[in-house]
């Protein structure tokens, strides 16, 4: 009988996608740069590392038993000698003879014992497989000491009248120092890495430059077009970004002219209108005089859509014209405040700051912003104060009043076209406000204010 397997601590396969995503976000650098640079730095390591493990693991163990096992075979060798000839004459000549040949110190200390057996490890094969070679073909005990001054090796052989010492150069046994093969290979990485970093970087600077563009863009500070550079692919994308580029500002021309020559074309006909209407006969008739009022109505509707279209106009104007500049915020401040003040609104600044602080765009169309906004405040409240501070990569203005201040139901539907919460208004106001500062790449929104009525808070790029 078959019982199904529980799965109520398993993880679903959404959540380990999720740990793994997050996993790799941890170890993987963020940058292009980063990672294309880790793609290239994984196999030159891989690599540098298989060539250190066949040179050591196949060229250098080869050469160093073969080396290893010249030098035992050469001692054997010695210690059959001595052992067939005996005497003191013949064993002095062998040693003499021997060490000639093969490049040796031979020397036999009668008497002597030796203390241990073995060897005192150096870094590499070669300790290792002397000590074999030696096991293998004599048949005493033996010692061999690596660490003796001038690059030297003493071999020390047990005999049964005392101690054969063979004194060898390092260079007999030894192919070339560890660090000087573990070198070359860090070297020659670090210095493929460095020239494959210039590379990469130069092709991820094209790819910023791009994006900077689309940014500035983005905020409506329009640049001059992307000059192609880097690879292939990257020119395609900065052409196609020019080109879309052109496609939208003519766009953007086309309708602001469409919208500009409609608001004129309209404004003709409204002019006749209240024209016709003002000549009308106010005296003389009895149904003339009855008729005032309408007429009174009809020239303060004509009114509200003149200034309606107005708003289309200046608007369609400053969005197609205006150029992006830096604009010190407290002196566009103190412009505002006297332009306002003009028409009877009590204005005040509070604070800037920094004093010097600035902002990129278009000064008319953010002057616009405010004196609609303040207009809009104006109808609701008595006092209104202008701020504005630094955040971060960013400038926030704030216009708070101490009006009624506005529902948080509504703090939305206020920006939408035609929404006008006192009769009389367009609704436009902050409706063109709104489009101002998105196509500035801000933001503009509703808050209760500190002076109990609404605040206006607008962020703006730096």
């Amino acid at each position: 009988m078959e019982f199904p397997h529980s799965t109520e601590n398993t993880p679903p396969p959404g959540r380990w996608r999720r740990l793994h995503e997050r996993l790799v976000r941890r170890i993987l650098p963020r940058s292009l740069l980063g990672r294309m640079l880790l793609i290239g730095f994984i196999p030159l390591l891989v690599t540098q590392g298989i060539s250190l493990e066949l040179f050591y693991g196949n060229y250098l163990q080869i050469v160093s038993r073969r080396l290893s096992g010249d030098m035992a075979t050469t001692i054997s060798l010695t210690l059959d000698m001595l052992e067939r000839y005996p005497s003191p004459a013949d064993r002095r000549w062998i040693l003499d003879d021997v060490g000639r040949r093969a490049g040796l110190i031979m020397t036999l200390r009668e008497g002597e014992s030796l203390q241990r057996s073995g060897t005192n490890h150096v870094l590499g094969p070669i300790d290792d497989d002397l000590v074999r070679d030696l096991r293998g073909t004599v048949r005493w005990p033996t010692f061999v000491d690596w660490k003796q001054p001038h690059r030297r090796l003493v071999i020390l052989v047990q005999l049964p009248e005392g101690v054969l010492q063979v004194v060898a150069p390092r260079k007999r046994l030894d192919v070339a120092p560890v660090w000087l093969f573990v070198a070359w290979a860090s070297g020659s990485a670090l210095l493929l890495f460095l020239i494959a970093a210039v590379f990469m970087r130069n092709q991820v600077r094209a790819i910023r430059r791009l994006a900077r563009a689309a940014e500035l863009f983005g905020l409506g500070r329009d640049t001059v077009p992307i000059v192609p550079d880097g690879a292939q692919e990257i020119r395609k994308a900065a052409i196609s970004f020019n080109r879309m580029r052109d496609r939208i500002n003519r766009f953007v021309e086309q309708r602001t002219t469409v919208l500009a020559g409609v608001s004129h074309d309209l404004r003709t006909p409204l002019t006749r209108l209240r024209l016709s209407l003002a000549m009308f006969p106010r005296t003389g008739m009895v149904r003339a005089e009855s008729l005032q009022p309408d007429i009174a109505d009809m020239i303060g509707d004509i009114v509200e859509m003149e200034h309606m279209i107005e708003g289309y106009l200046s608007f369609a104007r400053g969005e197609g014209a205006e150029i992006p500049t830096v604009i010190r915020v407290e002196d566009m401040f103190e412009e505002i405040v006297t332009a306002m003040r003009r028409v009877g609104a009590h204005v005040a600044i509070r604070a800037v700051r920094p004093s010097e602080l600035t902002i990129t765009g278009r000064s008319n169309a953010l002057r616009r912003v405010l004196s609609n906004v303040i207009e809009n405040a104006r109808r609701h409240a008595d006092r209104i104060e202008l701020s504005a501070e630094r955040g971060r990569r960013q400038v926030i203005l704030y216009v708070d009043d101490d009006g009624c201040g506005v529902e948080e139901s509504r703090r939305e539907s206020v920006f939408r076209p035609f929404e006008s919460g006192e009769e009389g208004g367009t609704g436009l106001g902050l409706a063109i406000a709104r489009d101002i500062i998105h196509a500035h790449g801000g933001h503009i929104g509703l808050e209760t204010g500190p002076l109990g009525g609404a605040r206006v808070r607008i962020v703006l790029p730096e």
